[in-house]
């Protein structure tokens, strides 16, 4: 199981204008409120949208919701569909907006 990626360590590589795959499972209003910079797949449409990620299978992917919980399933579900290297932003973007 990949290790989880802290919130301090994602805002260093956003910052330092790092390029990697990043993914927002909230909903759209949720999206709306706060963006980090994340591409939008909620995670109820995730199953459905698989294909757009698909070529990402084998490289490092950060999921991040709100607060966790639903990036830590984003993170079972992605890793039961082959992908390698998915980690989750601890404590979501509630963590995040607080550094």
């Amino acid at each position: 199981m990949n290790e989880d990626i802290t919130c301090k360590e994602v805002k260093v590589r956003l910052e330092n204008g790092e390029e990697f795959h990043f993914i927002d499972v909230r909903e759209e209003w949720e999206f709306e409120e706060a963006n980090i910079g994340a591409k939008l797949i909620p995670l109820g449409d995730l199953p459905a949208r698989l294909s757009e990620i698909e070529h990402m299978k084998d490289e490092e992917v950060i999921v991040h919701c709100k607060s966790g919980a639903r990036s830590g399933r984003a993170k079972k579900f992605l890793n039961s569909q082959g992908f390698s290297n998915v980690r989750n932003m601890e404590g979501g973007i509630i963590a995040y907006l607080e550094l």
